[in-house]
């Protein structure tokens, strides 16, 4: 058994070397990444203290049995590009903002993970790595300079639409959290830009034509009343909301706006369901939140946005 140790460890490392030559060609492919801006952002810029890093503990609160990414000190925004198998992609696209209080980003529970999600139903992802962090301890954080980063990311995939097979006319947007919230604020902008022009880039719509608000944040007041920057027209996207009633972050911020978007008669989906707390993400568990991007697919395919080959089942 001992003279064969040697060429089982060799074997064994060969194994193990393919596998990981395999996982980072994988990832390579799945998320290659761009600047979002040519050069210095416009807008309040991030507050970083250093290099950008993983600000995770080791005693962090899992989520389904996982930790949890947390990237922070973004000072330029990147842009992520997850592309469907070639027979699946039905041409819709749709940008991913983690949440992450405007401090970090969880960076695969809120983004990457979603992107993976919505690779099966046939959807083109971006996953945004918005600028973070914006706020100082104690403080609300500034949301422009992510909503920029959104605006201009828009534009950009519409910009390369034909190099991604997009239909630049079903790009929308989804957020968690602080990036449901920078979403949100992108969405009922419907295109008014917050920064001028600088290229030839932005002479693409920077309008979301869908949005999908996962626990967004800081939309309404404790008491349920809308926030006076969301005003909401018969322009607005359609919509589609997920919250937990548990959630420390009221779902009266996603009823709020669901309620603007009846009396405006736009199309809108609201599920608030019983229990589920906040930072769920899409992982399964046993509660029934966690069912909610089959949900979320049926309302895309109810809403004609998906008009392909792909036939994934939401989850």
């Amino acid at each position: 058994m001992m003279r064969h140790a040697p060429r089982l460890l060799s074997i064994m490392f060969l194994i193990l070397s393919l596998a990981g030559l395999l996982t980072v060609a994988a990832v390579s492919r799945a998320g290659d990444a761009l600047s979002v801006w040519p050069g210095d952002p416009p807008g309040p810029p991030a507050l970083v203290d250093g290099p950008e890093r993983d600000r995770q503990k080791p005693d962090d609160r899992l989520v389904g049995g996982k930790s949890v990414m947390k990237l922070t000190n973004i000072a330029n925004a990147e842009l992520h590009v997850f592309t469907p198998p070639a027979d699946r992609a039905n041409g819709a696209a749709c940008i991913v903002c983690p949440g992450g209080g405007f401090s970090i980003l969880a960076w695969d529970l809120e983004g990457t993970e979603v992107a993976e999600w919505l690779n099966t139903i046939g959807v083109t992802a971006f996953v945004l790595k918005y600028r973070v962090p914006t706020r100082q301890h104690g403080e609300p954080g500034t949301w422009q300079g992510p909503v920029m980063d959104a605006q201009r990311t828009l534009s950009l995939v519409r910009s390369r639409a034909g190099e991604w097979g997009i239909d630049s006319e079903r790009v929308g947007i989804l957020g968690f959290s602080a990036g449901g919230q920078t979403a949100a604020l992108t969405a009922v902008r419907n295109g008014d830009r917050q920064y001028e022009p600088i290229d030839a880039v932005d002479e693409h719509s920077c309008a979301a034509d869908f949005a999908i608000l996962v626990y967004p944040a800081r939309i309404a007041d404790d008491a349920g009343q809308l926030d006076s920057k969301y005003t909401v027209t018969e322009r607005t996207p359609p919509m589609f909301f997920v919250h937990a009633v548990d959630d420390r972050v009221s779902c009266l911020n996603s009823v709020a706006l669901f309620a603007a978007l009846k009396q405006a008669d736009v199309p809108a989906e609201l599920h608030v369901y019983h229990d589920g707390g906040h930072g769920f993400g899409l992982r399964e568990t046993s509660q029934a939140v966690t069912h909610w991007p089959q949900r979320a697919a049926a309302w895309l395919k109810e809403m004609e946005l998906l008009s392909g080959e792909a036939d994934g089942d939401g989850r």
